[in-house]
């Protein structure tokens, strides 16, 4: 992930998940990316009310994995514990804007209620779309600059299928930067 987005000429700094918003907001950020890890998102309120804080700065902030379903509660949507979680390299998953298939890498146990995202289209937009199950893998915010993926976009499980996920959010922040 770092490498990513080092790639692209991010200037990074990571900090721990229990970090306040007050040390964050001190390296001036222009994104923030909510990173993948381990666990129940829903047990994770002190992270939820950190992405809400993030989400009141209006700056871009892109997250994947376990990033993605805090967000998505951040969002008001719910998570829940999958019967079979998914695991590996080779999960189709279908951009909804392009109409592509991307092979993602995959590695958790938890989702983002589908029923939570289609009953808040006013605000929330499905992007992508898991073709084995037809979960949520991917939703963009209408109120905020702001978007995540279930997968693993720097795992390279294809030929770079989902790669331009990191582009997105540098072009968002370049272009949130410019208005």
């Amino acid at each position: 992930i770092l490498r990513s987005l080092g790639e692209r000429g991010a200037y990074l700094k990571v900090f721990p998940a229990k970090s306040p918003m007050e040390e964050l907001s001190s390296f001036k950020a222009d994104g923030y990316f909510l990173s993948n890890g381990p666990g129940d998102p829903a047990s994770m309120e002190y992270a939820v009310t950190l992405v809400k804080d993030i989400l009141k700065l209006q700056k871009p902030v892109f997250g994947i994995c376990l990033g993605h379903q805090l967000l998505a509660l951040a969002s008001g949507l719910h998570t829940y514990k999958m019967y079979n979680g998914h695991r590996g390299a080779n999960h189709p998953v279908k951009n909804l804007f392009t109409g592509h298939c991307e092979i993602t890498s995959q590695n958790h146990g938890f989702g983002v209620r589908m029923e939570d995202v289609l009953k808040e289209k006013d605000t929330i937009e499905l992007t992508h779309i898991n073709l084995n199950d037809d979960s949520v893998e991917g939703i963009r915010l209408k109120n905020a600059p702001a978007f995540s993926v279930q997968y693993h976009p720097e795992a390279n499980p294809g030929p770079h299928d989902s790669k331009y996920l990191f582009d997105d959010f540098i072009n968002l922040i370049k272009q949130t930067k410019n208005n």
